[in-house]
């Protein structure tokens, strides 16, 4: 066991699968001498070599583009965007080609490539360095979208996904990347993709979440039980597929459910989750479902961040609102 922080893990996740399988290529923006621009990938050029660590030139759609062409050759490349907010390039290649593989070709090729991009608000970062865009991906047939919350997850999701036979979108929470630290088992066990994390067991209602909002829900989880509320959390870690079964248990236990999510309300994956409750959970329901997302709008500089992340105090309110139905 070695303590880790989220990004160290993902540097120890993308070793190991190079360790274990030479067809594991990374690509990207500075990624080689560099290490990133946030240091996830420091020391595997000069340990690997640069004919499996490649610096790419500056251009997501040609760099998505070069890893659909070696995924379906036999290599399995990791790709990373270096941050979400610069990933539209890419998306015909995403969307158009990755995802699509496996169907156009009636299963005689796959499209084994894991796309990697920081994302989220919360660094003080400019424009377009803020986006929390997941549900996009997670609407797009053919791929797997992935959002892990803690070091040992970010481990062992991102072996999972490497080792996909398929293409997997890979999200990483950018201001969790140092804030905690973590024992993680560096065994090359991967986590299975597509199942939910309960990260507290409650009984009055349940909080559903991924990312670094799960940070947040935990706190308010803690204000709650001062109150005398016990709310159970549910950590999806994967949004397509996500975990369904796992929601609708929590909800037919607890009869209420917030949702939580960075991204903007609107069209956000919390709809999703809460349509899935409506069909298939609704006689369970104590209250109507409630979800605490960011506002419709961009993602504001730094100074402003405060008031468009979802915090512990609106997603407390939500769950004081869900629970005075009776």
């Amino acid at each position: 066991m070695t303590e880790m922080t989220l990004v160290e893990a993902v540097r120890a996740a993308l070793a190991r699968a190079m360790e274990d399988d030479p067809a594991v290529l990374l690509l990207g923006e500075d990624i080689g001498p560099d290490g990133g621009v946030f240091r996830a990938t420091e020391g595997l050029w000069q340990r690997f070599g640069r004919d499996r660590v490649r610096d790419t030139p500056l251009s997501e759609a040609g760099l998505a583009g070069a890893a659909v062409g070696l995924a379906v050759q036999g290599f399995r490349p990791v790709a990373e965007i270096q941050f979400q907010g610069f990933i539209h390039p890419a998306l015909d290649q995403i969307a158009n080609h990755a995802a699509r593989m496996r169907n156009r070709t009636r299963g005689r090729l796959t499209c084994p490539l894991v796309l990697r991009a920081p994302f989220g608000a919360g660094v003080h970062a400019p424009e377009h360095h803020s986006e929390s865009i997941e549900a996009l991906f997670a609407h797009i047939p053919g791929l797997k979208v992935v959002i892990p919350s803690s070091p040992a997850q970010a481990y062992g999701l991102l072996l999972s996904a490497i080792r996909d036979p398929d293409p997997v979108v890979f999200f990483e929470p950018k201001r969790l990347y140092r804030a905690s630290r973590q024992e993680v088992a560096e065994d090359g066990a991967g986590l299975p993709l597509g199942r939910a994390s309960l990260l507290r067991q409650g009984r009055d209602l349940t909080i559903v979440t991924w990312g670094a909002s799960v940070k947040e829900c935990q706190e308010a989880a803690q204000d709650l039980a001062e109150g005398g509320i016990s709310a159970e959390i549910l950590d999806l870690a994967t949004l397509k597929p996500y975990d369904a079964p796992a929601v609708l248990a929590s909800v037919r236990k607890t009869g209420r459910c917030v949702i939580v999510h960075e991204a903007p309300r609107t069209g956000g994956f919390g709809a999703e989750i809460a349509a899935c409750i409506a069909e298939e959970a609704l006689e369970a329901l104590l209250a109507p479902v409630r979800r605490v997302a960011a506002p419709d709008i961009i993602p504001p500089l730094a100074r402003l961040e405060h008031l468009y992340l979802p915090g512990a105090a609106q997603i407390t309110a939500a769950a004081r609102e869900v629970m005075s139905w009776h």
